[in-house]
């Protein structure tokens, strides 16, 4: 299972796999008038204009069934509490139960984003979350600042998500990550964007 490695990491490159955003496009039907038949069509022409209306009819109701939907918004267009260590939070669903203690075992899923919306990483896309011990330095301070809580951050509770703005010193700072041949996965100084769902402890 993947580990979220810390910023001293020297794993940190195999770790991130880049993944291109997936691009999501709105379609937008519009059926072809329907002109007014002749006093005497022809059979034929009779079918095609019925065939026409009821394809129309049924797409009308389509429509006003299912609505086309929005992309889901940037992860940056969350309201965020900055907490003195520069951490920002903004809280989606607040879960339930108890909160994690340092040092324990515990599961969360993710993904990662650059500022400019790419994505990085996603255990969604693995399938499996990442399994790790919380506040002992196993993935970046801010991953343990956000989930475990403290200096004006409220700890995260089983079955809540919450986006994390990480700034690069309690990232991957200077040195990026996943550098390889002058191009690098996550750039130096670059500021991380996460979705965290907090599953909770194992």
């Amino acid at each position: 299972m993947a580990t979220l490695p810390s910023s001293s990491s020297s794993s940190s490159s195999s770790f991130f796999s880049l993944l291109a955003s997936p691009l999501k496009t709105l379609l937008t039907a519009n059926p072809t008038p329907i002109r007014t038949p002749n006093a005497n069509p022809k059979p034929s022409s009779v079918r095609l204009s019925r065939r026409a209306a009821l394809s129309a009819l049924v797409l009308s109701r389509v429509v006003k069934l299912k609505p086309a939907q929005a992309a889901e918004p940037a992860v940056s267009e969350c309201e965020f509490t900055v907490a003195p260590s520069g951490l920002a939070f903004c809280d989606k669903v607040v879960g339930k139960g108890a909160p994690p203690a340092k040092g324990q075992l515990i599961k969360a899923h993710y993904v990662g984003t650059l500022e400019s919306g790419k994505v990085f990483d996603s255990s969604y896309n693995r399938g499996k979350p990442l399994t790790f011990r919380i506040g002992v330095g196993e993935v970046i301070r801010g991953w343990d600042q956000g989930i475990l809580g403290g200096e004006g951050i409220p700890p995260m509770l089983p079955g809540g998500k919450r986006t994390l703005k990480l700034p690069p010193e309690l990232a991957y700072g200077a040195r990026g990550a996943g550098c390889k041949g002058g191009s690098c996965v996550i750039p130096p100084n670059a500021t991380l964007l996460f979705n965290v769902e907090y599953i909770g402890k194992i």
